[in-house]
């Protein structure tokens, strides 16, 4: 599996990062998991410095309208973005963009600038 996810619940945080080809049903997995997992409000880092990303505008938009359905849904906890290529970078921006949700989000191009950021916020509803 591309796209690799701890949820620890003594911390309320969730850890992904992807490797690889990462397609549209990776990342639909992994909200599968967050939201079966009880972790939507739950603070989470997401590595896609090392990722090979495959999706397609239609992709983005249709995760963007999932991400947005969730909100609705009830409370969303911060989320912090690692890009570390321009490319990724582009590709957060516009999942930021598309999946806008009421809750704190940055990007990051470095993992430790972004673990430093997410520890400073507090789960939803915590």
């Amino acid at each position: 599996m591309p796209v690799h996810w701890t949820i620890s619940h003594p911390t309320r945080l969730v850890v992904a990062v992807c490797k690889k080809a990462v397609y549209r049903a990776d990342i639909e997995a992994y909200l599968d998991g967050v939201v079966v997992g009880g972790a939507m409000p739950y603070r989470k880092i997401f590595e896609l410095k090392d990722a090979d990303w495959k999706l397609g505008d239609i992709d983005m938009m249709a995760l963007g309208a999932r991400i947005r359905a969730y909100a609705k849904a009830g409370p969303m906890g911060p989320l912090a973005i690692v890009a570390g290529t321009e490319e990724a970078y582009e590709t957060a921006m516009m999942f930021a963009t598309l999946g806008e949700a009421e809750r704190p989000l940055e990007i990051f191009r470095e993992l430790h600038a972004a673990r430093r950021w997410l520890d400073k916020q507090p789960a939803a509803g915590a």
